[in-house]
């Protein structure tokens, strides 16, 4: 679909374990019986990767319909379910992939019309995070169940669109599982537990890290003959509207992690930042270093460091620090030190299997789990980080969910004319 107005397309949006799947089924889904069936709306690495992990989890799913805006997307993602390469796994089995040219959708509307197909079970929502509000309310007013990779918005007026479909999907009994991941990873329950039950004490600090590579290599080559909207849909992680920069995008796995940990979000942030490396306007208008002070309820500070700069050293963590004990936190291990010591002893199993697993047994046993408000609060503490960085202004987190008017969606969605914002510098970007 060429022409799609952002009227239109607002209409249009009109814990278990693995162990647990042997469990019998407590009802019929939309197949009569009791196939799960899947619509995949976002045909990336991830989403593509993301119908291959539920495949491991569970039994008697397959993926019945896909959706992309573009559909070389549809049709790569297709090919690597049956092949595989070094990220994604090949979906093994018989029947796992029922799809036919008439389930397959491209367009600006593709996700709509996926959605609007009776037999779909679960929707697993994989597009670049500018889109995933209007998908996520869609899907829900439409009573499915929802996979949904974070970030699930880029500005506040986002999150507060989620937050409204997760109060909808409470009432409808549907669940909802995002692609936090930590959150269904054993090392990370084990010790997130202990302290919660009090081990390290009372938390009086935290430090979290997403300090990776440049990704200056990221996306396709650019090509002389796309529209200025479709070079930015292919680039995505370059752009504010639809990536959320990578503090959004990315660092927000480690925000959460320590929002768990306090059982709350921040009350106010402060942040640093620019773009050293990433100076080239390929690069789009992103920023590739971090800094963020975030001040919870309790009066204790945390720093969060997030960095894409190739050559640096890397590191992707938590750290809690309690009056009795400081918990250690990665994602392949962890553990407590202090008065209650503490090492997990075995290994987590894959935990992007874990939080499908989590997902089918819930919607089968009739017990739904919704995930969908806490990572909206997740991704506004990230928002928010990025806004104060952006500004160099101090700001409240509650400024941000309930008065803030940042609204980062295209007027129109259609393959054409596209303006890209001004790379942003403090003290002159305005705080709206």
């Amino acid at each position: 679909m060429n022409n799609f107005t952002r009227r239109d397309f607002m209409k249009a949006s009109a814990a278990v374990s693995l162990a647990t799947m042997t469990s019998p089924m407590s009802k019929a889904f939309a197949t009569g019986s009791d196939k799960l069936r899947i619509g995949l709306v976002g045909c990336g690495g991830r989403g593509t990767g993301a119908v291959g992990d539920c495949m491991r989890a569970a039994d008697n799913v397959e993926i019945y319909a896909m959706a992309d805006l573009f559909k070389d997307r549809v049709d790569s993602s297709l090919e690597l379910m049956k092949t595989g390469n070094k990220w994604v796994q090949k979906i093994e089995g018989p029947s796992r992939i029922n799809l036919t040219e008439e389930r397959c959708f491209s367009g600006f509307d593709a996700f709509q019309k996926l959605i609007d197909l009776d037999e779909i079970d679960i929707v697993f929502l994989a597009t670049p995070p500018g889109f995933r509000p209007q998908h996520f309310e869609a899907a829900i007013k439409a009573g499915k169940h929802v996979f949904m990779e974070k970030p699930v918005a880029v500005d506040p007026a986002g999150v507060r669109l989620v937050i409204k479909a997760a109060e909808l999907a409470e009432q409808k009994r549907l669940s909802v599982v995002a692609g936090t991941q930590r959150r269904h990873q054993k090392h990370y329950l084990d010790i997130m537990k202990r302290i919660h039950d009090g081990d390290i004490g009372e938390i009086v600090a935290a430090q979290c890290y997403w300090n990776g590579g440049g990704m200056l290599g990221w996306g396709p080559a650019d090509n002389p003959q796309w529209t200025e909207m479709e070079r930015q849909c292919r680039r995505w992680y370059f752009y504010d509207w639809i990536c959320g920069d990578h503090i959004v995008e990315q660092h927000l796995h480690n925000l959460d992690v320590v929002n768990w940990a306090f059982g709350k979000i921040p009350v106010k942030c402060m942040g640093i930042g620019g773009r050293h490396i990433r100076t080239a306007p390929q690069y789009g208008n992103i920023f590739d270093h971090f800094t963020v002070e975030y001040d919870y309820p309790n009066g204790a500070k945390i720093t969060s460091m997030c960095r894409q700069m190739d050559g640096c050293t890397t590191n992707v963590s938590e750290r809690i620090v309690g009056t009795k004990g400081i918990a250690y936190l990665d994602g392949a291990t962890g553990k407590i030190t202090g008065d209650k010591p503490f090492e997990p002893k075995e290994a987590s199993p894959n935990p992007y299997e874990v939080e499908h697993a989590d997902l089918i047994a819930a919607i089968r046993n009739n017990e739904p789990i919704n995930e969908a408000k806490r990572v909206a609060e997740s991704t506004l503490t990230a928002i928010a980080g990025r806004m104060s960085t952006y500004t160099g202004r101090a700001m409240k987190l509650s400024w941000a969910m309930n008065a803030s008017k940042l609204d980062l969606t295209p007027e129109k969605y259609e393959f054409g004319p596209m303006k890209t914002n001004p790379v942003p510098m403090p003290g002159i970007t305005k705080l709206i």
